[in-house]
């Protein structure tokens, strides 16, 4: 009886055994009879860059381990992929695909391929952009004995050394993507530089005192774009933009002392006594932390009411909703203030129905008050750097959209002086000469786009990072107080002379030639979002700024959408936002047009070494998902691919679907003034590729913002996303039907895109 009994049982357990193989095989997408090879339907992001590691999302049928990713000519690279079911693979691009300094992209044709035994079959292009010889210089430091300027160029991984007194540049090895910088002395007088990176988890401290040796590495978060340094204390403050954090981290081990969650991508900081001042690229708020612990102390805004000195925006100081994107700052313990380089505050429905509300200058904050004391609008340009004298009682405002350099009077904040900056001998221009400084023109000067500051310290002189051109003024400002600053010398940095086409569209994007105080820059600060503004189209409706970056391939642009191509939209929008003085020639929207294409989404900070999505992701409200339930999700259940399906998760990204407006329940408008706005249902669904780093959501800003009883703009949520699934009506996917753990695995799925 046992024997007959053991045949039986073994045979059981292999049917067993093989039925669930043949789950396992039904779950990764395989089907019975015979097997189709493995084919390439496309590969997401279509644009990425070189100047970093980039994961690419492979999508198909049939695939297999063993599988390859084949990098066409230029590049000619073959790449492993971690097949993780027949219909997904994912895959790491290398941070040396190095090209001709000239060449400004390569599109390549990528294909599979296989064992000997298999033929993949399909194709996909993937653009990439050549960053690495691109250079961006866009931070500038000074050594504490006033002897050597650092400057950094996050795309081409080098800080510079420049010698103030010979002008000699030498670069530092550095981590990869280095993007904030700090200057300070240690607790026994010892001279430091701090370098803080995009893309590289480490803070690297170099010992001024002794040249050439190998910097300290301490470990550090990613995504840094701002950096100050208590040396004295021995702590460095970072803010980060993955998890929208300011950490305090030891410098002597890296440990972190403090986290703080703060305003969507924190980059200014800056120390006023015992305070942490974090300026939000975001919402155009200032935070007040506690140095000694992170705490919250106050949030600093405009609101309904601030005085508004000057510019377009003076007589709608009662309909200011909120602050915009906080591009510099600096603090004075002697005054008492911060000040801090803005566009002004954001203007909302107004009875005039005045479209857009930019007005760069410089916002007076009282930060033991907790309150914005006054704004004072250039009505020109755009304020970027900023550089404070006590003693002397003076304010320096560097305008990258007028090439110029502000001097003012730091108490009553009234101009004493504007200092153009040269231009090196034989600088491209983006017209004729002869089109500059006329009919209310900005200069030839606007070329330059001087973006940091740095003052000696004796106070005598400043010096001037130019971004555009690559080179550092050095302006005298020994009688700066009776108008006569003056630039006495000017040291070239880097050969900034490859990609020519694509510099002068850079030039144009950052410019003012119409002194209009808007820019390309103005309303997409850096390529991204920059928070919510009143729209200058109809319906008139308070609209939130989009994304630039990888948009390309995802037309129409603009909100609403109304124009079909870039370089429609860099004609139109470009010339109006000059006020046609004057509109853009051929080839300015040629260069303009170049340059807005080759801006991508910025890598995943989600996936792992090998480009998969992590097993795991805590999600910015402290809850966990698994992004492979939530694929499951977001392709099944959720019924979200049909208004976002792969590789881009739009229907924009293709030209049979793209341009449709969609009614899916969720708000149209933010709740201000409504007898104001025109409200019209619908909405392009989104590219969800970058959902991590989008704040605010939904054409109206709704899920981010919310509207407090004063009539202001405040933060209503830090994880847009969740606010999305929240308000969604029946008509979003399923939302509605998903359990609250079905909602955190989709939500991690969505943060990995």
């Amino acid at each position: 009886m046992t024997r007959s009994i053991r045949p039986l049982a073994a045979l059981a357990v292999l049917l067993l055994f093989l039925a669930a193989a043949g789950v396992v095989l039904w779950r990764h997408g395989a089907r019975p009879g015979p097997s189709a090879p493995p084919r390439l339907d496309s590969v997401g992001p279509r644009l990425t860059s070189n100047q970093t590691s980039q994961p690419l999302a492979i999508h198909g049928e049939g695939l297999v381990p063993g599988l390859r990713l084949v990098l066409g000519p230029p590049l000619s690279r073959e790449l492993p992929l971690v097949v993780v079911d027949a219909r997904h693979a994912y895959a790491r691009l290398p941070a040396d695909l190095g090209m001709a300094a000239e060449q400004v992209q390569a599109v390549v044709t990528v294909r599979l391929a296989g064992p000997p035994d298999v033929t993949p079959e399909g194709e996909a292009r993937l653009t990439v952009v050549n960053d690495a010889a691109f250079a961006d210089l866009t931070a500038m430091v000074l050594s504490p004995d006033g002897r050597t300027l650092f400057i950094a160029s996050p795309p081409t991984d080098t800080v510079f050394a420049l010698d103030v007194a010979s002008g000699r540049v030498e670069p530092l090895a550095v981590g990869d993507g280095p993007s904030a910088l700090d200057t300070y002395k240690d607790a026994e007088g010892r001279p430091w530089l701090a370098v803080a990176h995009l893309w590289t988890g480490a803070l690297h401290l170099y010992a001024l005192d002794a040249p050439g040796s190998a910097p300290r590495v301490l470990p550090a978060p990613a995504g840094v774009l701002g950096l100050a340094v208590d040396g004295a204390r021995g702590v460095a403050f970072v803010a980060e933009h993955v998890r929208d954090e300011v950490q305090a981290l030891s410098l002597e081990d890296g440990h972190a002392v403090w986290r703080a969650k703060v305003d969507p991508n924190p980059r200014a900081l800056v120390r006023w006594k015992g305070l942490l001042a974090v300026g939000s690229l975001q919402t155009g708020q200032v935070e007040l932390l506690r140095r000694e612990d992170g705490v919250p102390v106050a949030t600093v805004v405009p609101k309904p009411g601030v005085p508004i000195v000057g510019g377009g925006t003076e007589r709608f100081s009662a309909q200011v909703m909120g602050g915009k994107a906080v591009r510099g700052l600096v603090a004075s313990e002697k005054l008492g203030r911060l000040f801090l380089a803005s566009l002004g505050p954001n203007v909302g429905p107004n009875a005039e129905r005045m479209e857009v509300s930019p007005n760069g200058g410089v916002t007076e904050l009282d930060p033991e008050r907790g309150e914005v004391v006054r704004h004072r609008g250039f009505g020109a340009g755009i304020t970027e750097g900023l550089a404070l004298d006590e003693e002397a009682g003076l304010l320096y405002a560097a305008d990258v959209g007028l090439g110029r350099v502000r001097v003012l009077d730091a108490r009553r904040l009234e101009v004493l002086q504007e200092v153009p900056m040269p231009l090196p001998e034989g600088t491209p221009l983006v017209r004729p000469e002869a089109d500059f400084g006329t009919a209310g023109r900005a200069g030839v000067e606007l070329h330059a786009g001087p973006r940091a500051l740095a003052l000696a310290p004796d106070g005598r002189t400043l010096h001037v990072l130019n971004r555009h051109t690559g080179t550092v003024a050095v302006v005298d400002v020994s009688e700066a107080r009776a108008g006569r600053a003056r630039v006495v010398r000017q040291w070239p940095v880097t050969r900034m002379g490859t990609q020519a086409k694509r510099r002068l569209g850079q030039v144009l994007y950052y410019a003012d030639l119409g002194r209009t105080a808007m820019s390309c820059d103005a309303c997409h600060l850096e390529g991204h979002t920059g928070g919510v503004f009143f729209e200058k189209t109809r319906p008139m409706r308070i609209y939130r700024s989009t994304t630039v970056l990888g948009s390309r391939d995802t037309p129409p642009y603009f909100t609403p959408a109304s124009t079909h191509s870039l370089a429609e939209t860099m004609r139109t929008v470009g010339s109006r936002n000059r006020f046609h003085k004057p509109a853009l020639t051929e080839a300015e929207v040629e260069a303009l047009t170049l340059y807005v294409s080759l801006l991508p989404t910025p890598p995943n900070p989600f996936r792992d070494a090998h480009g998969v999505p992590l097993e795991m992701v805590e999600l910015p409200d402290g809850r966990r998902g698994s992004p492979a339930r939530g694929q499951e999700i977001f392709e099944g259940k959720g019924n979200c691919t049909g208004c976002h399906p792969a590789p881009l998760f739009t229907l924009d990204q293709d030209a049979r679907t793209r341009g449709r407006y969609l009614e899916v329940g969720t708000p149209n408008a933010l709740p201000l003034r409504l007898e104001q706005q025109d409200l019209v249902p619908g909405a392009a669904p989104p590219s969800l590729v970058g959902a991590w780093d989008i704040w605010p959501m939904l054409s109206s800003g709704a899920a981010g913002f919310e509207v407090r009883d004063d009539n202001r703009l405040a933060v209503g949520t830090r994880f847009p996303l969740r606010a999305v699934m929240d308000m969604s009506g029946p008509a979003h996917g399923n939302m509605k039907a998903l359990s609250p753990g079905e909602q955190d695995d989709l939500l991690a799925w969505l943060l990995t895109l």
